[in-house]
This record gives C-alpha cells, sequence and structure tokens, in this order.
C-alpha cells in the first residue's frame, strides 16, 4: 500500500531552548583607585537530539497495537513499556505477543511485513512455485523409510513450467542425496528448507516419476500471476456426480475463476463437493464471502453468514491514531471524505467499527449462482486457516449434517486484520473476530475433523488413490466413514506425532501466509 504513513505527533522535532544564565558579583564601596569587576558564565547549550527513524518505527509499533490490538485490555503505558528500549522492531512486536491480555490465547498470528503479503494477496508470486514434504514410503512396513516428496506446484510457476508435479520423489537436492536428504532429521529439514524456501535465486534437483524416470533439473525465482485455483475435477458415482476443486490461497484475483469453476459443477450436474483447502491459509475476506455464497444452498439466501466483533476501543471510536492511516479506494486512490475525523480524505478512523448491520460488520448469506451442494467435504491440514475456516464455520452453522471435515484438525485462527503501514514495512496484528450464525467462534486450537486421515503426498491432486480425496469418495458412496486405523494417529511419516508434523510443516513453509484480511466496503461513522 502506499502513502506510508509514520505517526505525526512523533515525528515533529523535540527542541528544548536553554536560558543564558548571567551570573554577577556583587558590587561593593571600594577606595577610587579599585574598579568594580563584574565575571559573567555562560552555560553551554544542551543538544538533545531529535528521535531517529528507526525508534520512531519502534514508537509507531507499539502505540498502533495499544490502539488496535485484538487483546489490548491491560496494556502498559508509553513510559512504561519503552518502545525505544528494544534492538529491533520485530523485538517491539515480540514483546507485545508476550504481554498478557483477557481471554488471549498464544499470539500465533501477529507479524512485520515489507509488502509481500499485500503483493500476494493480489494473486502475484516470486518464488519458484513448489512445496514439499517428507513421506512414509510403506506405511505397512516394519522398517518404514522416509523420502522427500513434492507436496503442491503452483500453476504458471517456474516449477511448473519445469514440469514438477505434485507426489514426485526428489531423489537430490543442491547436491545432497541418499539419507543425507531423505531423512528428516533436524539437520537435513533445515537444508531443505532454506534451499526450497530461502533467498536463493535457483534450486537444482533430480526427481522420481511414478513410472520410475528421472528428472532433473534446474530452477529459477520468478515474479509470476499466481492461480490459486490449483485443479477441479468431477467424478461420477453411479447415478451421482461430485465436484472436487482445489483451491490453495483466497486473492482478489480468483473470484472469477471460482464463478466459472463452481459454474462448471452446476452444468455438469454435481450434487456433493469436495473443497480441498489441505494448503489453504487465508487471504482475502471479501473472496471468502464469495466463495461462501456461490456454495452455499439458496436456502440460507438473507440469513446471518457471520458477524465481525473488532477491538473495543476501535468500536468505541479511541483508536484516534487510525487517523494516519488513509483508506485508500480499490485503485490505490485516496477517498474524499471531508466530513471525517481526518478531514478531506477519508482514513480507518472514519470507519464504524460496532458489530451491528447498521455499522456493516453483521455479514448475510447472499447466493451466487443457480449451484446447489446437498454435502460439502472440506479436506483440511494443521495448514488450512483463517479465510478457509471462516468458510467451514459459516457452513457448519447452517448444514450441520451435511459439512464433513476430513483430514487433520485446522490451524485455529478466527481473527483477523488489515495492514497498519508504518514507514517501510506493514503492521500486521488481530484487530478482529468473527463469529457464525449460531455464535461460534473462538476456535483458536482449531477446528475438528470427522475422519482423521494424514496427508498423502505420493499421489497428485484428483487421484481417487490419493487419502483424503478417497476417504470424502468413499462417504459420498456409502453414507459413512470406513474404519481404518492407518493415518488416525500418525503422519504420513510412520511414527510422527500430530505435533511433530506441524512443527515440520511450520518449519517446511515458514514463508507462507496464514491469514484473513479484511478488504470488505466499509462503512463510514459519519455520512
Amino acid at each position: 500500500m502506499s502513502n506510508k504513513i509514520i505517526l505525526r505527533s512523533l515525528i515533529k522535532p523535540i527542541s528544548l531552548i536553554f536560558s543564558v544564565l548571567i551570573l554577577a558579583s556583587a558590587c561593593k564601596k571600594e577606595p577610587k583607585t579599585n574598579t568594580t569587576t563584574t565575571t559573567t558564565t555562560v552555560t553551554p547549550p544542551v543538544t538533545v537530539a531529535p528521535p531517529t527513524r528507526a525508534e520512531l518505527t519502534r514508537d509507531s509499533i507499539f502505540l498502533y497495537a495499544r490502539d488496535t490490538y485484538f487483546w489490548n485490555e491491560g496494556m502498559p503505558s508509553y513510559e512504561i513499556f519503552k518502545p525505544r528500549s528494544y534492538s529491533s522492531d520485530q523485538a517491539v512486536l515480540d514483546a507485545i505477543i508476550k504481554l498478557p491480555g483477557t481471554n488471549k490465547p498464544v499470539d500465533k498470528y501477529s507479524f512485520l511485513d515489507n509488502g509481500g503479503v499485500s503483493t500476494s494477496l493480489g494473486g502475484v508470486s516470486g518464488d519458484f512455485g513448489f512445496s514439499v514434504f517428507y513421506n512414509d514410503d510403506d506405511g505397512n512396513s516394519s522398517t518404514p523409510t522416509e523420502d522427500l516428496r513434492i507436496k503442491y506446484v503452483s500453476p504458471g510457476s517456474p516449477a511448473a513450467t519445469a514440469g514438477l508435479v505434485r507426489g514426485y520423489q526428489i531423489t537430490t537436492l543442491n547436491g545432497r542425496t541418499g539419507s543425507a536428504l531423505s531423512t528428516s532429521s533436524s539437520a537435513n529439514v533445515s537444508f531443505v528448507s532454506s534451499a526450497v524456501f530461502g533467498s536463493a535465486t535457483t534450486v537444482s534437483m533430480t526427481v522420481k516419476k511414478p513410472d520410475g524416470s528421472s528428472l532433473v533439473l534446474t530452477i529459477a525465482r520468478a515474479t509470476y500471476a499466481n492461480n490459486p485455483i490449483y485443479a477441479t475435477k468431477t467424478f461420477t458415482l453411479g447415478s451421482k456426480k461430485v465436484g472436487y476443486i482445489v483451491y490453495h490461497s483466497f486473492t482478489t484475483n480468483s473470484r472469477d475463476g471460482l464463478r466459472a469453476a463452481i459454474g462448471k459443477f452446476h452444468a455438469d450436474g454435481v450434487s456433493e463437493l469436495i473443497v480441498d483447502l489441505r494448503y489453504n491459509g487465508g487471504g482475502s475476506v471479501a473472496t471468502s464471502d464469495v466463495f461462501t455464497n456461490l456454495i452455499a444452498p439458496a436456502s440460507v439466501n438473507g440469513q446471518v453468514m457471520y458477524t465481525t466483533y473488532w477491538t473495543k476501543t476501535m468500536q468505541d471510536g479511541l483508536a484516534k491514531i487510525l487517523a494516519n492511516q488513509p483508506l485508500l479506494d480499490a485503485n490505490g486512490k485516496l477517498q474524499t471524505f471531508t466530513t471525517g475525523v481526518n478531514g478531506k480524505w477519508a482514513t480507518y478512523a472514519d470507519i464504524n467499527y460496532k458489530p451491528t448491520v447498521a455499522a456493516g460488520n453483521v455479514e448475510n448469506f447472499a447466493k451466487e449462482g443457480a449451484a446447489e451442494f446437498k454435502k460439502i467435504y472440506f479436506l483440511v491440514l494443521s495448514g488450512t486457516a483463517s479465510a478457509s475456516e471462516l468458510v467451514i464455520n459459516n457452513l457448519k452453522a447452517v448444514l450441520p449434517n451435511d459439512v464433513k471435515l476430513i483430514g487433520r484438525q485446522t490451524y485455529g485462527k478466527p481473527v483477523g486484520f488489515f495492514a497498519i503501514n508504518i514507514d517501510n514495512l506493514d503492521l500486521y496484528v488481530p484487530q478482529f473476530e468473527t463469529r457464525n450464525q449460531k455464535n461460534y467462534g473462538g476456535f483458536y486450537e482449531g477446528l475438528v475433523v470427522d475422519k482423521t486421515l494424514s496427508d498423502d503426498v505420493t499421489k497428485d491432486f484428483g487421484d481417487e488413490k490419493e487419502a483424503l480425496l478417497a476417504a470424502a469418495l468413499a462417504y459420498s458412496e456409502k453414507g459413512f466413514f470406513s474404519v481404518s486405523s492407518k493415518g488416525n494417529t500418525l503422519s504420513s511419516i510412520s511414527g510422527m506425532s500430530v505435533s511433530e508434523e506441524k512443527v515440520l510443516n511450520q518449519i517446511l513453509e515458514r514463508n507462507k501466509f496464514n491469514g484473513m484480511i479484511d478488504d470488505r466496503p466499509r462503512k463510514f461513522k459519519k455520512q
């Protein structure tokens, strides 16, 4: 976002005025031959340096959090917190994250960004375009061996152009091979994470395809338009047709693609839908609303979908600091709003944050398109977060028996934010929580699944034998989940606990965004 704003009240130079003190000695009557001597002492001025740019940034991080952080109740004063005493911007934010708060969960949501999130939200990426994960190549073996697999490939990315496909086994990575690559030891995971998700401009590898042939390639990092709809497919189960869509991120440029995909399912006569959100970390709230309304039944049209509860100081109009954040239109331009808090131009201080219909913070279902699905199956993992969870939570409230979750418990992010621009960075701290029609929210530990299964990274999206997809198709056909111990307690690596799997995912996708960014139309406090 352009027009980066630093808190105006903090950028005024600090000046001190010092008086010159003249000290005169006392006069005393003496003989005429003596003269009266006056001694004048001048105190040199004390120079106080104005705050540095870094100090002002740290001030701003604290002051914006004090007014907008969802758990800001009881935060210390500026004088007690002393943001300039911290060694870095991140240290300030880390200290805020660790502060106690009323009903505050572990804050795994706040972060600082250099503009990359806003770029990716618009559907532009600048990476290799693939991810990886470790897999047990024989879950029934008493001595399982691990291997490194391609987890997903972004369409149109350098990786896709090079011929990578989900499920391919990586046998060599940047010259490393064998057990020094294939096992998920700490050293190996660190090496893989750096090679795939670090700052290198190229990555080299040899991959083994399902037919046993090998492919040697070098992939160069590039900027590309990201299409988050990775796959769509229609399955025929007897007289029933089931649609399948893999959706990776709620970008602002994917809404028309979603409309086209769901419209195609309707044209195909699809009556049930499988939505693969296993790697979807969220994104645009406005896009999640579009997707929800595309797949929701017409019978809920006009009912409450969810309510947004902003930070209380924002609800009460006390977050005056937001007058320094201009509210830009869809084209990134200033919006005229002459009666607002900030005068001529609209700012975030002009928005009505009350959890009411009049304020625009109660969202109703507004059915879009003609598609009707009797059942919806969501494929989810620990990386399924925020806007993905918003869609699921909204639909579970109105379709309690017809929405099924398959995979692992989700990430747990019922809160969201908008970017606060401070100098050359963006601050993201939770500012609101959403609750569905039944007033259910606060799922900070994640949404619980109906069928627990490990991820299966040995097969491509749409393969009927892939574990999560197979479970959804089986339920659609039989009306119940089959009883199976495989995958219920272990990850795709035999012996790895669920918590260990989550940690491994976090390391291997350390740059992946998990968030729910509010980009819906705003309603002002005054008109």
